[in-house]
């Protein structure tokens, strides 16, 4: 499979959302349904499964660090820019910061990893570490911002696990590996087919939001907010994996994968997490999209030039 079949299908199954969307064939909510569907049933069921399957022994841990070191980097530059540059509110800013340095490891990135490396076992990698350390940052931030009055309440931070599918669907995975309990027949079935839906339904929801008139378009998104983020995301965030996969000695084949994984667009959770809490909803749709289509050039750059 060639680089540019693997995008065909997300902007194709982006495309019938928002066309299924325009002509009224999913109805007005569409998005919304659609979006609390991935966020609280298949996306957890991916999850899940995922990482029971992973093994939690062998890690590559100079590799992940150099890739974490971009990662942190580029959100947290993203997150505190989203203020001071585009005056983006306190509940706005970990989805602009996710935007801008949380990357598609799954549905997009096995292909292209596949078809650029040869070997998904460090995307493995990234899965966990965006699952078990990110997505908890981000969603505790938001689920904070949530509060009316703004507080941190240490009650609600620590249910959060237990309150959030995305998180406890993580953790209970992690359980399932570290521990070698293996789900019944009927049961991995299950959540299989349910895991399978979660990227495509998010692909469909998000083209869905792209037609919707609100709250997304209540939102206006400034086509500098736009170029920042997808500067960020895919060529910041590679450079800065390059040089810290440099700086700690990684051999060739280890340097091109840190870089590969950091150049992958943003992943379309933005757009479900900016959804599910009602914030940043437009920076994250139009984010997905604009990186998802330039990333092919930049992968292919990279493969080139390190490959």
């Amino acid at each position: 499979m060639s680089l540019v079949a693997t995008f065909v299908p997300i902007w194709i199954l982006t495309a019938v959302g928002y066309a299924a969307c325009r002509w009224g064939l999913l109805g007005e909510a569409a998005a919304s349904v659609l979006g609390r569907f991935v966020f609280h049933l298949a996306m957890p069921a991916a999850l899940f499964l995922a990482l029971s399957r992973m093994p939690l022994s062998g890690f590559a841990n100079r590799p992940l660090l150099a890739f974490g070191v971009s990662t942190a980097v580029v959100l947290g530059f993203g997150w505190v820019g989203a203020s001071r540059l585009f005056g983006r509110q306190p509940g706005e800013r970990p989805i602009w910061g996710m935007a801008a340095g949380y990357v598609n490891s799954a549905n997009l990135g096995i292909p292209i990893v596949t078809q650029v490396l040869g070997d998904v076992s460090f995307l493995a990698e990234v899965v966990l570490l965006q699952a078990l350390v990110v997505t908890p940052v981000i969603l505790v931030a938001l689920d904070r911002h949530s509060d009316p009055a703004g507080r941190v309440r240490v009650r609600r931070i620590a249910s959060l696990p237990v309150r959030n599918p995305v998180i406890l669907a993580s953790l209970l995975g992690v359980v399932c590996s570290a521990a070698g309990l293996h789900l019944p027949s009927a049961a991995e079935a299950s959540l299989t087919l349910l895991a399978g839906a979660a990227a495509p339904t998010a692909l469909v929801a998000l083209g869905a939001s792209l037609h919707t008139t609100a709250p997304a378009r209540a939102e206006p998104v400034r086509p500098t907010e736009l170029a920042v983020i997808t500067a960020l995301k895919l060529a910041a965030q590679p450079v800065i994996a390059y040089a810290a996969g440099l700086a700690l000695d990684l051999s060739a084949p280890q340097l091109l994968a840190v870089v590969v994984c950091a150049g992958l667009p943003t992943a379309q959770n933005t757009y479900i997490f900016g959804q599910e809490y009602g914030v940043g909803e437009a920076v994250a749709n139009r984010a997905v999209v604009l990186t998802t289509t330039l990333s092919l050039a930049t992968l292919a750059a990279v493969a080139a030039l390190l490959g």
